[in-house]
């Protein structure tokens, strides 16, 4: 069997040997192909362009939840960050800490998108700052947003503003019309417009000066390392050949063991040529990313309650809808 896959991001070690051919999986030609993030999403919501594709995790369940019906998702995923660390701020936006992010104007590519949805929940859970405390921004339109593909609409209390077409969160960053951007990103590509280096611009900071230390913290309070992006395969091709699930799911497995294989020889070198300490070396030494349901149920099931809580779905969206029945026990 014959089918069209396609991947977020070329560089993700977790997904290359998938990639380069160096694992497939049994008995299913893979015709692969990358296509940025931002692109890929809208193209397989509003079109159904791939067989397998990435996926954002906030816009399958939503999708999911509007009763559409088209994907099952596969217990792997080919993303993970500590996104809340990440966010920018103007230094002259007197925002010194989260709580101050309250009444200020807040950008955001695209307010569903799961680095949202984590920022988000992050900030009212650990921080008191609600997302009905800001005034988000967003840089897509409407044409080509995730939004626009699953029937999106603002939240109840939410107030979110559209960036004009000749603006980006960039460029509004820049010129004072924004105090801060949940999440930035500059690759070019059919959605995500904005260009500046916000990184290095000297009115820019970020809002965690420490932002492993805050990914730190939070890790070992909460347990979660946030889930991003996942797999989904079409149902009609599950209906047809139900065996293809675990099929997929052993082969992502398998390039996720190389992944870690190769880290753990640069774990090594590292460690022996003095250039990490022990408690380094024993904390890398663990798998950073594991796939399947039951090493991730924490994690998916806090996303959905977020998702819930925040508007974007209409009702607790269940992992057993969203995921292949298959799959439910990896």
């Amino acid at each position: 069997m014959k089918l069209q896959l396609s991947i977020g991001m070329a560089s993700n070690p977790r997904t290359w040997p998938i990639l380069d051919g160096q694992v497939g999986p049994d008995a299913i030609d893979l015709v692969p192909g990358v296509v940025h993030p931002s692109e890929l999403f809208w193209r397989q919501l509003k079109f159904g362009d791939f067989d397998v594709s990435e996926m954002s995790f906030s816009s399958l369940m939503m999708a999911r939840a509007n009763g559409d019906e088209r994907f099952v998702g596969l217990p792997v995923f080919t993303t993970r960050r500590f996104f809340h660390t990440e966010m920018l701020v103007r230094r002259d936006s007197g925002i010194k800490s989260p709580a101050d992010l309250k009444g200020k104007r807040v950008g955001v590519p695209e307010y569903q998108q799961t680095a949202a949805l984590w920022t988000r929940g992050v900030l009212q859970h650990e921080f008191g700052v609600a997302p009905k405390d800001m005034e988000f921004w967003m840089e897509r339109m409407p044409s080509h947003s995730h939004r626009s593909a699953v029937g999106f609409s603002s939240p109840p209390g939410v107030t979110i503003r559209q960036i004009p077409p000749e603006k980006n969160i960039g460029a509004m960053m820049i010129s004072g019309e924004l105090d801060a951007t949940l999440f930035y990103h500059i690759n070019l590509n059919m959605i995500d417009r904005s260009t500046a280096d916000l990184w290095r611009h000297p009115d820019i900071q970020p809002l965690f000066p420490d932002a492993f230390a805050e990914g730190v913290r939070y890790f070992r309070k909460t347990g979660i390392y946030p889930i991003n992006h996942g797999m989904v395969i079409k149902r009609g091709i599950v209906e047809q050949h139900p065996w293809a699930v675990l099929n997929l799911f052993k082969a992502f497995q398998r390039a996720n063991e190389v992944a870690n294989e190769q880290r753990l020889e640069h774990t090594e070198y590292h460690f022996r040529a003095g250039l990490i300490s022990k408690e380094a070396h024993d904390a890398l030494a663990k798998p950073m990313v594991i796939h399947g349901i039951k090493a991730n149920r924490h994690a998916l099931e806090t996303a959905a309650e977020y998702s819930f809580e925040q508007g974007l779905t209409p009702r607790l969206v269940k992992l057993e809808e969203i995921f292949a029945a298959n799959a439910m026990n990896e």
